[in-house]
């Protein structure tokens, strides 16, 4: 019997407890507001049934721990998770994983960027992460580890200097270039951190999360290695899955000012990338978990939710296809 691992991306969007100051056009959730979004995102993890969950935007890991608490599937889930730092110039989210897998390793986080990145001179964390990564090495199987990354790349949102606003045209444009250095610059990074990974264990990986860009972005290219060796290479599981049914046309995780559009990801590597030769599995079916956006319910995330299915080869694989 073939298995079946599911993964999921998860953006809960400003997980915090009541009251919390998060942003200055953000007024803090009543506690009406905090139990509304915790019992629907409890909900929403119950009805993703994935493996394993990379989440992002959690202000508060404890309210996370009281989301999983009232899930039926996940309460005695491993979460790998860290609080942002209060004393930091500015608070920011940070990411998480949610696992009914059990671990290889300890987690690792990676607040810096690896040697010979950084951005610009005179730029705010000219040398970390905005919301540091976290990779853990997941037993998917006896056989089977797979490293899992968990990524949030800078938002679109302009990065505005001295009290400068959108009223000036010239101004915003270079706010939106700036956030793009930093979401370029953080994409490089990310590339650079999974190319070493790729030398180091030399087995499948998954690199899940909020990319704030589409698929066919440069920055989401960088993060693939588009057109670099194959050995290091990653693949958008949407485009490998191998059900093409009628919700692939529907699937997205973003509705903006009626657009819609896919900023979050799941990424594997060839290892899962059925068409290659060395495959060990396939995408089955990426499905997404958007109803909610359709709807605007006020206590839903604005993020859909992603989730991939990937089937592992049993050993008659390989002899099935060389028609033995």
């Amino acid at each position: 019997m073939q298995q079946e691992i599911r993964f999921a991306t998860f953006n809960v969007c400003n997980l915090a407890p009541p009251g919390m100051k998060l942003y200055d056009n953000l007024p803090p959730a009543t506690q009406e507001e905090y139990e509304a979004k915790v019992a629907w995102t409890a909900r929403q993890v119950d009805l993703l049934d994935a493996d394993l969950i990379g989440f992002q935007e959690i202000f508060s890991q404890a309210v996370l721990r009281e989301v999983l608490a009232r899930t039926r599937h996940y309460r005695d889930a491993l979460h790998v998770g860290f609080d942002p730092d209060p004393a930091a110039e500015r608070f920011t989210p940070s990411v998480a994983i949610v696992s009914r897998l059990p671990l290889a390793a300890p987690p690792v986080v990676h607040e810096r960027f690896p040697s010979g990145v950084t951005m610009p001179a005179g730029s705010r964390d000219a040398d970390r992460f905005t919301r540091p990564v976290i990779h853990a090495a997941v037993l998917a199987s006896p056989d089977c580890t797979v490293d899992v990354v968990v990524v949030h790349l800078k938002s679109k949102r302009p990065d505005y200097r001295n009290g400068d606003t959108g009223e000036d045209p010239q101004l915003y444009a270079m706010a939106c270039l700036r956030s793009l250095i930093r979401r370029g610059t953080e994409a490089a990074a990310l590339r650079v951190l999974l190319s070493h990974l790729a030398k180091a264990n030399q087995r499948p990986r998954v690199v899940l999360g909020d990319f704030n860009d589409v698929a066919d972005a440069v920055t989401t290219a960088i993060v693939l290695g588009a057109g670099g060796p194959l050995g290091g290479r990653l693949f958008d599981a949407c485009q490998l899955q191998q059900r093409q049914g009628y919700l692939h046309g529907v699937g997205f995780s973003s509705l903006h000012e009626g657009h819609a559009s896919t900023i979050d990801h799941i990424l594997v590597s060839e290892e899962f990338n059925g068409a290659l030769p060395n495959a060990i599995g396939e995408v089955v079916e990426v499905l997404y978990l958007n109803d909610h956006l359709v709807l605007a319910l006020p206590e839903a995330s604005d993020h859909g939710q992603v989730l991939a299915r990937i089937r592992l080869f049993d050993e008659t694989h390989g002899l099935s296809d060389a028609g033995v």
